[in-house]
């Protein structure tokens, strides 16, 4: 990790001399709750987030960061206090004016097998056409400013090709080969002769490995449409299938739809992969009327097919400028459930007071035959923005139910921005 952290320092002083731009956020965070060691004792915790984000650089080249000191100021956990790094590279861009490199800590999104890796990535757009490709390793455990060990059983790679062949119509193709060494560890077994051993238990690589493929058209004023497929190599089978869109040609209608074929995601040689398993197969349909200028009036219906059973729900909601509210209904084989939640914001005095509240009920049974139960939860809160560098966060926040009695919990932020140039 020294040289890793030493090919950074050097990269980023190639380009300091010239750097015109210093901005990011810091952020403090406390939040309260309490945690019971058994049925009739209880303990109660303030734990501590201080979070920076920074962005040192000029108009080709930049040093990005993200990471997050936490620890518990009462009542102390294992491992505390922790620092975690979820970003640290360096970003040069403009490369022969086509090109965007990054290497170092950062963040993957990818469906199929995303999250965060030490390595290289890349972009570059040529004509109608737009390359991404990465290489690199898994994180660490929490985090941790560290190569991981077993760099060569703990890898990814992979890439995606876009392609803009209309006006309003995208594909792309792409591959990811994301693979896992779990952690070693000991366990007590018996000999041939029934005597307790103690044995070292070394497992193989797991390994995510898919191609997948997408299209979509997208006029905002008439359709929208996205769909995805994705094939797992190890297991050759398609493993998930999505299309969605929205129709809006009539004014103020709007008509969505949703559908998803997925298989579940299993690593390569895991244990699990042979257990007996199914596929779900999910449709959902909905419709949104702005029935004024301040109100959209939203319902949708969706089902999901399992193996032998299936479950609906349904969805009833009003949408405003000052909030919004909604009623659920869960049925089938997933449970039954009814819920009604509303929540609301408003800011004043040109937004440096805005007061929040939310609230929920919910009544809920596993299968028809059981006894209903009940969840009630509150949520309150107050943004105060003195200056538009500076903002303070106060917010409350109640559960009760049968199984967690009268849980009450209280988050404390304050945010700073900075911005300089030189």
């Amino acid at each position: 990790m020294k040289k890793f952290l030493f090919v950074l320092f050097v990269l980023c002083l190639s380009f300091s001399t010239q750097a015109q731009h210093f901005s990011g956020r810091f952020s403090s965070s406390l939040y309260s709750f309490e945690r019971f060691t058994d049925k009739q004792n209880s303990e109660t915790n303030l734990r501590s987030f201080q979070t920076l984000y920074f962005n040192l650089g000029n108009k080709d080249y930049s040093l990005k960061s993200r990471l997050n000191l936490e620890t518990n100021l009462m009542n102390s956990l294992d491992n505390d206090p922790r620092l975690r790094f979820y970003n640290l590279y360096v970003e040069a861009r403009n490369i022969f004016d086509i090109a965007t490199v990054k290497l170092g800590r950062q963040t993957l999104f990818n469906s199929a097998a995303g999250g965060l890796f030490d390595g290289l990535s890349f972009k570059a757009n040529y004509s109608m056409f737009k390359f991404e490709g990465y290489f690199g390793g898994n994180v660490p455990a929490y985090q941790k400013l560290a190569i991981i060990d077993n760099f060569g059983d703990n890898y990814l790679l992979g890439g995606k090709i876009s392609a803009y062949p209309l006006e309003k119509v995208k594909v792309a193709v792409s591959y990811i080969n994301k693979n896992y060494k779990p952690q070693d560890y000991l366990a007590n077994r018996l000999d041939t002769l029934n005597n307790p051993i103690t044995l070292l238990i070394e497992q193989n690589s797991n390994q995510f490995e898919f191609v997948s493929a997408e299209a979509s058209y997208f006029d905002d004023k008439f359709l929208t449409v996205f769909s995805k497929i994705e094939y797992d190599l190890n297991f050759a089978t398609a493993s998930k299938f999505e299309v969605s869109g929205r129709y809006s040609q009539i004014d103020d209608l709007g008509v969505s739809f949703y559908y998803n074929f997925r298989e579940p995601r299993i690593r390569y040689n895991s244990i699990f992969s042979v257990f007996n398993y199914g596929s779900t197969q999910e449709i959902e349909g909905g419709l949104d009327y702005r029935l004024t200028p301040e109100i959209q009036l939203m319902t949708k219906f969706g089902n999901v097919t399992y193996e032998d059973d299936d479950a609906q729900r349904y969805t009833l909601g009003f949408n405003t400028i000052y909030g919004n509210i909604s009623y659920r209904v869960s049925t089938g084989y997933t449970g039954e459930l009814n819920s009604l939640s509303a929540y609301t914001a408003k800011s004043f005095m040109d937004g440096m007071i805005t007061p929040s509240v939310g609230v929920s009920f919910t009544g809920y049974k596993l299968s028809k035959d059981e006894e209903e139960k009940s969840i009630t939860s509150v949520l309150a809160g107050m943004n105060y923005r003195p200056m538009r560098n500076l903002s303070f966060d106060l917010q409350g926040q109640f559960f009760n139910n049968p199984i967690y009695s009268n849980d009450f919990r209280v988050l404390f932020k304050v945010n700073h921005w900075f911005n300089t140039n030189f």
